[in-house]
């Protein structure tokens, strides 16, 4: 651990022995990364030696603590270029956030948090970050959670130059520049190499000027002098604009042979050239030790056991209970929740986050009452998906409503982050499937529980009318983990029990994972989602007068298909499944795996979607791919005969 004054960048200026330790400390660390890599036989060298004076600087005089890296209030570092991990660790480790010697030998080793991307679960790691272009996103929402908890911090996010050749970034800027975010520093490390050569060969980008058109203040600085450094990443006491600073750099820096060699910025040396760089460095060579550490110390797997930060509203308040006669679009019903929502918890209000939709995805009143926790993104979908799903893990409750093409397929690099980040978003899609009717077939929602049954940490839910769905809109804001609510766009009617009644009222509580059993039957299953549901009970009836007795099951869970729901379908002489949805990526694929692994099992129909529908009105779209109750029948009935 390195003994550094940490000044809060309170000084003018560096002193003169806080830059002497800083100098010997980038030495020192300097050999930490080279020793990892080359132990490691893999890794990213090169960048990590250009940005290690950013880091060493930054990591050491703002506020933050090796002792409480998670404590309240605190600034945040943020690195966008994950894959220099070997200087992060190196920094963090002599400044006492971790062990330094488990860090260096577990590098990269299977079962070690030391990977080679940097990963949020190591003390100091706001961020899990690798896929370049997302960290001023990220860096965007969390400074809008932390200014909406009356948090007075400075954010500092880290980026490589050649990642700016992303559209990201480009939205991230301009969405920082539209909210006054002023406490935002970007930081770029410009070493003027990526794996391809010169990065204004590989693809030309003015860095400097797009910032300034954007209204960013600029800075250019020699990014190894710790002197110039330190007076451009100074804080300013009222600034009038984020900022922007590009740190000249040199890939490879303090190694004679590695400088300006981009073959550095993936290859680690060979156990010679360690050999000849550590003596450059005048640092010993200690490689068969730490290869001894890395092949017998170290077996465990190494997790810290952060806490890591999830907010959820304390009070869900009273359900909205919509009558029997009563017809509404679930997207209503959501916005009817989410101001609900917003008025029993005052004191911890949500943020909400729109891509100039919100009329149409019913946020609009939201922002009439709660306007300073409304951010309109305008047409920015992957800057919204990342900053809204960094501002969740920043201890705030955030939505985020989109049309469904837009708020998953076109974002699932977005949320795979998210997922691998364990975020804490919901996200809230509406015009899914061919229920969008006549905007075509670009704007069919109808592939996303295929995306999203690839992701670990989501909870999917399609509800099936207005009530569940504000059940369901209380159940997300009360409960952690990434949540994606799916909903179409037309106006459903309210389910009714056998009585009449709605089925989802005053004694339904929503559980996740946990099918609702709509009707009683005995020949046949029909296992409906979402908006087919009530068609299913009309499909049903046609059934009955054919002496068919027809069960009815809401699945609003899709990818959670219970043992006792596959229990109960076991005595049916036939099982169809209903979707407005791909048939061979949704609710029927999943039903047709769990079947597999089963025995005796009774046929399995899969109704839904099977090509991409056109233009139309919903119910001609759903006649074209056999989807209407009769047609649903007459399946069934082939099927029987």
């Amino acid at each position: 651990m390195s003994s550094i004054d940490r000044t809060l960048f309170k000084p003018l200026e560096l002193s003169g022995d806080i830059r002497r330790n800083l100098e010997d400390f980038c030495r020192n660390a300097r050999g930490d990364i080279l020793r990892m890599t080359t132990l490691a036989g893999s890794g990213h060298p090169g960048g990590s030696m250009s940005s290690l004076e950013i880091f060493a600087l930054l990591w050491s005089q703002a506020n933050v603590d090796p002792c409480s890296p998670l404590k309240d209030g605190r600034d945040r570092i943020i690195v966008s270029h994950g894959h220099t991990s070997p200087a992060v660790y190196a920094t963090l480790g002599r400044l006492g956030f971790f062990d330094l010697e488990r860090a260096v030998s577990t590098f990269r080793k299977a079962g070690s948090s030391f990977e080679g991307h940097i990963e949020r679960s190591v003390p100091g790691v706001e961020l899990t970050t690798g896929n370049l272009g997302q960290g001023v996103s990220a860096a965007a929402g969390m400074a809008i959670a932390d200014r909406s908890r009356g948090i007075h911090n400075q954010v500092w996010v880290v980026t490589g130059d050649g990642e700016h050749q992303k559209g990201q970034i480009a939205e991230a800027r301009r969405f920082i520049r539209a909210y006054g975010l002023n406490n935002i520093t970007v930081v770029v490390d410009c070493n003027g190499l990526q794996i391809c050569g010169r990065t204004d060969r590989v693809m030309y980008t003015d860095i400097a000027s797009e910032y300034r058109a954007d209204g960013w203040d600029v800075t250019e600085v020699d990014g190894h002098s710790l002197s110039a450094l330190y007076r451009a990443l100074k804080p300013e006491i009222s600034p009038r604009a984020p900022r922007l600073v590009i740190a000249m750099t040199v890939m490879g820096k303090g190694i004679s042979f590695m400088e300006n060699d981009s073959q550095y910025h993936g290859k680690a040396l060979t156990r010679e050239q360690l050999a000849s760089a550590l003596a450059e460095l005048n640092l010993t060579n200690d490689l068969d030790e730490l290869e001894k550490l890395r092949n017998s110390k170290w077996k465990s797997k190494g997790d810290f056991n952060l806490r890591l930060p999830y907010c959820i509203l304390d009070l869900e308040g009273t359900p909205i209970i919509y009558p029997a006669d009563h017809k509404e679009d679930n997207r209503s019903a959501f916005g009817a929740a989410l101001m609900s929502l917003a008025k029993m918890n005052p004191d911890n209000l949500p943020l909400v986050f729109d891509c100039d939709l919100e009329g149409s995805v019913k946020t609009n009143n939201f922002k009439i009452e709660y306007g300073d926790h409304f951010f309109q993104s305008g047409i920015m979908e992957h800057n919204t998906a990342t900053a809204s799903g960094a501002a969740s893990i920043a201890d705030k409750v955030v939505f985020w409503a989109d049309f469904g093409v837009f708020a998953i397929d076109e974002t699932y690099n977005q949320h795979r982050l998210n997922d691998i980040n364990m975020t804490n978003l919901k996200v809230i899609a509406t015009h899914c499937g061919l229920d969008v009717g006549m905007d075509g077939k670009t704007h069919h929602c109808i592939k996303y529980i295929g995306l999203i049954r690839t992701l670990h940490n989501c909870n999917t839910v399609v509800p099936a009318d207005p009530n569940q769905t504000d059940r369901v809109i209380r159940f997300a804001a009360t409960h952690p983990g990434n949540f994606f609510i799916a909903m179409g766009r037309s106006k459903l009617p309210v389910i009714t029990d056998e009585n009449g009644e709605p089925f989802f009222g005053k004694n339904y509580r929503f559980v996740f994972g946990q099918h609702d059993h709509i009707r009683k039957g005995s020949d046949v299953a029909i296992a409906a989602m979402g908006n087919m549901v009530f068609r299913a009970l009309e499909a049903r009836e046609i059934l009955r007068e054919k002496d068919v007795s027809a069960a009815v099951y809401a699945v609003s869970c899709p990818l959670c298909i219970s043992p006792r729901l596959l229990k109960e379908l076991m005595d049916y002489r036939l099982v169809l499944t209903y979707e407005d949805h791909d048939a061979d990526s949704g609710m029927g694929a999943g039903m047709a795996l769990a079947f597999s692994n089963m025995e005796n099992t009774p046929p399995l129909l899969r109704a839904g979607v099977t090509f991409y529908g056109g233009s139309g009105a919903p119910e001609d779209l759903y006649r074209m791919q056999e989807l209407l109750p009769q047609q649903i029948a007459d399946r069934i009935l082939r099927e029987l005969s």
